[in-house]
C-alpha cells in the first residue's frame, strides 16, 4: 500500500469517528431534551411518538425523493424487521420514563452494560465462542450494574430496572441487526421501524397528549425526530468509513456528554458509587472490545 493510499484510509477512519462523536452528542441532546420535558409534565409516550414520527416523517420524504418503488419496502424478513423495531421502540419509551426518576449518567452507565449483555447472548442465539476473558468481562460488566443499580440500598429506585430492560432490548436489536445485515436495506429495516413506532404510539400519544407550555418545549419536542434521524444517519455512515472494532470506544462519549449535561442543565452531580459501577461497565465493555480485535485480527492472518 501506498503512503497516499494508506494516508487516505486513515483520513476514511478519523472520519468516521468524528462522525461517531457527533453522532452521540445528537443523542445525548435527545435525552437531556426528553428530562427536561418529562420533568416539565410530558408524558414519555407523547415524546417516543415525536421521536418516531419525525424520523418517519424524513425517512419516508428520502424514500419518495429516491422513487418510491415496493422494491424498496419488500422484504422476506418482514417477521424478523418488525420484532428488530419493536425492540428498540419499546426501550426507547421506557427509557423516556426513566429519565424522569433518574439521573442521566445512572441512565447512560446501564445501557452500556448492553454489550456486555450481547456478548453473553452471542453464544446461545448466533453460536459464536465466548473465551475465559470474555466470560470474566461479562460478569465485572454485570458487577458494574448492580454497583450503580444498588439493588439493596436505600438508593435504589424501580426504573433502574427499566434501564436493564433496555440495556437487554438494545443487546436482542444486535443480534437481530447483525442477522439481517446485507440481507435487508438499511432504508428499509429504518422505514419499517419508524413507521411502526409512529403507528403503535400514535393511539397512546393522542390518549394523554398535553401541549407543551413553552415555545422552548415545543421546539425540543420537535427536534426528537430531527435528532433521532440525524443520529442514526451519522452513525450508519461513520460505519462506511471504518470497521466498527475501531469505532467502538467512542460510544463511551455518549455517558461522558450525558454527565456535562446532567450537571450544567439539571445541577446532578454522580456518586461514588455510580462514577465506580460505570467505570467497571467501561473497563469489562473494553476488554469484550479488545479481544473482539484480536479475533478479528487472527482471523484475517
Amino acid at each position: 500500500m501506498t503512503g497516499i493510499a494508506a494516508r487516505a484510509l486513515e483520513d476514511r477512519a478519523e472520519l468516521g469517528m468524528a462522525m461517531m462523536l457527533v453522532a452521540y452528542l445528537v443523542f445525548a441532546f435527545i435525552d437531556t431534551s426528553v428530562k427536561w420535558l418529562v420533568l416539565a409534565g410530558l408524558p414519555a409516550v407523547q415524546l417516543a411518538f415525536m421521536r418516531y414520527a419525525g424520523a418517519f416523517a424524513i425517512s419516508a420524504v428520502q424514500i419518495v425523493w429516491g422513487g418510491a418503488r415496493w422494491e424498496r419496502f419488500a422484504t422476506d424478513h418482514l417477521g424478523l424487521v418488525l420484532v428488530r423495531g419493536a425492540l428498540l421502540i419499546s426501550a426507547t419509551v421506557l427509557n423516556f420514563i426513566a429519565l424522569k426518576y433518574l439521573t442521566l449518567t445512572v441512565t447512560s452507565a446501564i445501557m452500556f452494560s448492553a454489550p456486555i449483555i450481547l456478548c453473553a447472548l452471542s453464544m446461545p442465539l448466533l453460536g459464536e465462542r465466548v473465551g475465559p476473558w470474555r466470560w470474566a468481562a461479562i460478569l465485572l460488566g454485570f458487577v458494574g450494574v448492580m454497583v450503580v443499580i444498588r439493588p439493596f440500598g436505600e438508593t435504589f429506585h424501580w426504573a433502574a430496572l427499566l434501564c436493564v430492560y433496555n440495556a437487554s432490548a438494545l443487546a436482542l436489536y444486535s443480534i437481530l441487526t447483525r442477522r439481517l445485515a446485507g440481507v435487508v436495506a438499511t432504508e428499509t429495516m429504518q422505514i419499517y421501524m419508524g413507521g411502526l413506532g409512529t403507528l403503535t404510539l400514535l393511539p397512546f400519544a393522542v390518549w394523554v397528549w398535553t401541549a407543551p407550555a413553552t415555545g422552548l418545549d415545543w421546539g425540543l419536542m420537535v427536534a426528537l425526530g430531527i435528532w433521532g434521524w440525524g443520529g442514526h444517519e451519522l452513525l450508519t455512515r461513520a460505519h462506511a468509513f471504518a470497521p466498527a472494532n475501531t469505532l467502538m470506544p467512542f460510544t463511551y462519549s455518549f455517558m461522558i456528554y450525558l454527565t456535562v449535561a446532567g450537571y450544567l442543565v439539571f445541577a446532578d452531580l454522580p456518586d461514588g458509587w455510580t462514577l465506580l459501577g460505570a467505570g467497571i461497565i467501561v473497563v469489562s465493555g473494553l476488554i469484550i472490545w479488545m479481544r473482539e480485535r484480536q479475533r478479528g485480527v487472527g482471523a484475517q492472518r
